[in-house]
């Protein structure tokens, strides 16, 4: 039996893990064995820039932290070697950065477990296709530019029928005047 210091210490570590789970909206389980420093240090500066937060965790806290966020189904791949990829803001984030880094590693070195979405448990496929996304941004910009299409439509429609009539009524004065 651990004593009161160590067994106070990895509550308060299960204690910030759950609270990091449970405010995330996404986060993504590794298998990071076999990565170099370099690689890892390239790995942790790409997460830094995406906004997302990546610690290696020890599997048995991992194990409690899950159950108290309401993801016990990620206990089933808490094995090995693990680390953690989350985001508080970001539901892609983590799953991109991952995926592009497994893509480099080839898989051998470097796997995805599984991950959540939202509270909710997803497969190493769903991390995948979460990952092929675009960005935030552009998901945006294209819902803007899709948003706009018919508003300028509908202002050169106005302005043709506008011009048009003003070409009438120019017409019309020309032959009364002439």
């Amino acid at each position: 039996m651990p004593n009161a210091k160590v067994l106070s210490e990895k509550q308060a570590i299960v204690a910030e893990l759950t609270e990091k789970l449970q405010n995330a909206a996404s986060g993504v389980l590794v298998d990071y064995k076999g990565i170099t420093v370099a690689e890892d240090t390239a790995l942790r500066a790409e997460m830094r820039k995406n906004g997302v937060e990546y610690a290696v965790v020890k599997n048995t806290l991992t194990r409690f932290a899950v159950k108290n966020a309401g993801l016990e189904e990620l206990s089933s791949v808490l094995e090995g070697t693990t680390s953690l990829a989350v985001s508080a803001t970001d539901p892609v984030a983590p799953a991109k950065v991952v995926s592009d880094f497994a893509k480099k590693m080839n898989g051998a070195k470097f796997t995805i477990k599984a991950g959540f979405v939202d509270g909710k448990v997803i497969s190493v496929d769903e991390i995948k296709a979460l990952a092929e996304l675009p960005s935030k941004e552009v998901l945006l910009s294209m819902l803007l530019s899709a948003m706009q299409g018919p508003v300028r439509g509908l202002a050169v429609s106005l302005d043709a029928t506008i011009s048009g009539l003003a070409r009438a009524l120019q017409a019309v004065a020309d032959q009364k005047a002439g």
